[in-house]
């Protein structure tokens, strides 16, 4: 062990504290995180010091602009009553894949190393800090009592061993302003998953955390210097210098589930890590890297055993054969120790019970967990119906879109909720969904299920009326919550008034309104944790994706979990067909008012009494509107059967829909008045003395071809009028089909069509042309338009 290596620290900065507990404690309506703070008064402290304890909703953790990001954090006030933190969990780590910042590409390019890796310790964190009376505080995540009581056991018996008291640690700690983070695994005490026997029990020191409100941790080398001196367990640690060697380390681990002869959880790996590595400094990171099996296998089996002491159903969806001849060994031994069932709710003797029958089947954990694979056991290969798929998302994220896309690929059914109307509509989207699998393999439900208790009132209240369906999560995860804000705005704004409850166009701040109080009640989907975990598989999308892109992964999943039910994934042009057909294709059968809650009611006397007036409209310019379903039909048939690369703009217009949803033929706008002023006076007058109730002046006709480059698209049109009325400014009258994105703005179809006139088509100048054949003719109607 190195000596000289530097001990980092930093004091407390007290107006720093109090601006974090400020922050923890606003009641501002912006505020999105909640923070609860329990207070305790610590017990032998001399001067009676109190702490509070402050505690996150887990799903808080995900997102970005919280004060803190501390797992686990406990505040006081000193002698002079300033704030103090006393105690500092780490920030909170997660699993790799589950966030942004977790995937492999970003971990690539955003961290930098030394990348130590411990063995994560199945136990109970304990927190160990040093107060300003020389109390040693001892406490889990959120509280001083319960296990703190069992920690508090351990340090004082290891303390003992060394010949030094809680005082002398107390002080160390504070002299040093950190808290020591430690695992409790004690088998006497409380049994998980992993074994603790006797000679491996006790408290495995493996951080040390300064005690301010950024993240700042000492390193491996340092914690275990530490251990050595105070008594405390030690963690293995392995070092590696660059990710590829740390990736290939845990993968092939991964493999077994086993390190070194141990069935082992997975490892915590410390690095440092910058959001922007050119503009940020690094700073201290962690991420985690958790194996499946044995592990789960093994809380499988555990929850099993306490269904069956309790006397209900064990539910198992994996390692079916080696659960049931596992069951089969448990009824036999819970008959013969009625003693055993008592205890196993206490938590002991889970880990004996499993290695008793491990030894009666001559097996190893590992061995066991791979039997599945071996064997082909796994029933999900054979199923072929009754399947439930349910949407986790919120609004905007595309999750009707991939649901009317699917149905379309492959005839399943498809329940929506804004369908459902009066009393007890979660009970009558469970029956319309399980009355709707007597005719369809698969069903979705189509719902946001953006809560918790949403998600698990559609699986109980399944499964009750069909306990032989399977339920699948179409997860549309919510990475980074900002980008998914953003897009899903800009989708709904986008859609207007084409939805059953969101109607964009004319209720713009109300959407606003809905759209982002669904994001702040969002609680991300944890297969790990209930509801979630009932869920038969969950299939991970991106809110922030287009939905042709969700919907082939949806696809591609199923497949792979069930195979029977999708024998052939489809081509991409059927995929590509699908979203096509939900973006063009899907109208609301049923709308719904969006209450106004703002309670105005004194007010709306007072509004009816004196009207607003309304400013006069004047005509903003004249058009020839064509029908929508014309062009579309038109555009169909002019791609139809031509090479991808011709195609592919016209693809990509349809799939982020940014085909226009209205078509028209700009004669002159007003903006061009000065250079046109007599043929803007003969428009203006018709409109003005025209009588038709529809604003109806005319017709016209005809069309050539339709024009485009890698940024917009037009339809080059020939107005042919038997009386000559109608004149168009711009040097090519057209259509405007659709732009790749806001930035490119519809006039520069102009802008387009000089250039085609003037150099043609080709690759050479990037224009591409298909003439309609036969010879199309679109009839439109000639009307004026007023400002708005």
């Amino acid at each position: 062990m190195d000596s000289n290596i530097k001990v980092p620290y930093e004091d407390q900065d007290p107006q720093e504290v109090s601006s974090l507990l400020a922050s923890l404690n606003s009641k501002s309506a912006k505020k999105t995180f909640k923070a609860k703070k329990t207070s305790f008064k610590i017990e032998g402290s001399p001067d009676g010091i109190v702490v509070d304890a402050w505690k996150f909703q887990e799903w808080d953790y995900k997102k970005h602009g919280l004060p803190v990001y501390a797992r686990g954090l406990f505040t006081t006030k000193d002698r002079r009553g300033r704030d103090e933190i006393c105690i500092r969990g780490y920030d909170k780590f997660f699993n790799i894949g589950e966030v942004n910042e977790t995937r492999w590409s970003k971990i690539q390019t955003n961290t930098q190393g030394p990348y130590e890796l411990t063995l994560k310790e199945n136990g109970c964190i304990i927190f160990i800090g040093g107060l300003e009376d020389e109390t040693l505080l001892v406490c889990t995540r959120s509280d001083v009592v319960s296990h703190s009581v069992a920690g508090e056991k351990w340090v004082d018996r290891q303390l003992a061993a060394i010949g030094k008291t809680r005082a002398d640690l107390a002080r160390e700690l504070r002299k040093r302003n950190v808290t020591a983070v430690a695992e409790l695994c004690d088998d006497e005490f409380e049994e998980h998953i992993l074994a603790y026997g006797p000679e491996k029990a006790g408290l495995y020191l493996h951080g040390i955390n300064i005690n301010i409100p950024t993240f700042t941790t000492y390193s491996s080398e340092l914690v275990q210097q530490f251990a050595e001196e105070w008594g405390f367990r030690k963690i293995a640690v392995q070092k590696f210098d660059d990710v590829t060697t740390t990736r290939e380390f845990l993968e092939k681990v991964a493999e077994s589930g086993a390190h070194e002869g141990n069935d082992v959880e997975g490892f915590v790996i410390r690095c440092r890590m910058s959001p922007s590595p050119t503009v940020t400094p690094y700073s201290d990171w962690f991420f985690k890297y958790k194996f499946e099996e044995p592990y789960l296998m093994y809380r499988q089996w555990r929850e099993c055993t306490k269904a069956l002491i309790a006397g209900k159903p064990p539910k198992f969806k994996k390692h079916t054969k080696i659960t049931e001849e596992y069951l089969l060994y448990v009824r036999k031994r819970l008959a013969e120790d009625p003693n055993l069932g008592k205890l196993y709710n206490q938590n002991h003797g889970i880990i004996q019970l499993r290695d008793d029958f491990l030894a009666f089947k001559k097996l190893k954990g590992s061995e066991a967990a791979n039997l599945e694979t071996e064997m082909g056991e796994d029933t999900s290969a054979l199923i072929t119906n009754d399947v439930v798929i349910v949407p986790i998302a919120t609004i905007g994220c595309g999750k009707t879109t991939v649901a009317v896309a699917l149905t379309h690929l492959f005839g399943w059914g498809h329940v929506q909720n804004d369908n459902i109307t009066g009393k007890n509509r979660p009970k009558q989207m469970t029956q319309a969904v399980v009355e709707h699998l007597t005719n369809h393999p698969v069903v979705i439900s189509d719902r946001n299920n953006s809560e918790r208790r949403e998600r698990e009132q559609i699986i109980k209240d399944v499964k009750m009326a069909h306990t032989g369906a399977r339920l699948v999560a179409m997860n549309f995860a919510h990475h980074d919550l900002d980008e998914v804000r953003r897009v899903t705005r800009e989708r709904v704004l986008e859609r207007g008034d084409n939805h059953q409850t969101i109607q964009a166009a004319s209720e713009k701040a109300k959407v606003i309104g809905i759209m982002e109080n669904f994001i702040q009640r969002y609680q991300p989907c944890d297969p790990e944790q209930e509801p979630d975990a009932a869920f038969d598989y969950v299939i991970d999308l991106d809110g922030a994706k287009d939905s042709r892109a969700n919907l082939e992964t949806m696809v591609q999943e199923l497949h792979k979990r069930y195979p029977r039910l999708i024998p052939e994934v489809p081509s991409e042009q059927a995929m590509d067909d699908a979203i096509i057909s939900a973006l063009n294709n899907y109208k609301p059968n049923l709308r719904h008012k969006i209450p106004d809650r703002k309670g105005n009611k004194g007010n709306n006397a007072q509004t009816q009494q004196q009207p607003k007036v309304q400013k006069k409209k004047v005509l903003e310019y004249m058009s020839v509107s064509v029908p929508s379903k014309d062009i579309n039909s038109a555009l169909e048939a002019a791609f139809k059967g031509v090479d991808a690369e011709t195609s592919k703009f016209y693809k990509q217009l349809q799939l982020t829909r940014r085909v226009q949803p209205m078509f028209h033929v700009t004669l002159m706008h007003r903006a061009s008045s000065k250079d046109h002023p007599d043929l803007w006076a003969s428009y203006a007058k018709m409109h003005t003395e025209n009588t038709d109730p529809d604003g109806k002046l005319g017709s016209a006709r005809s069309s050539s071809s339709v024009v485009f480059d890698s940024r917009i698209m037009a339809i080059v049109v020939r107005l042919v009028d038997p009386e000559d009325r109608w004149k168009c400014v711009n040097d090519v009258a057209h259509i405007t089909v659709g732009t790749r994105d806001d930035g490119v703005k519809p006039k520069e179809s102009n802008d387009l069509l000089a250039k085609w006139l003037k150099d043609g088509t080709g690759e050479e100048t990037g224009i591409g042309e298909r003439v309609f054949e036969p010879k199309l003719v679109l009839k439109g109607v000639v009307k004026g338009v007023l400002s708005r």
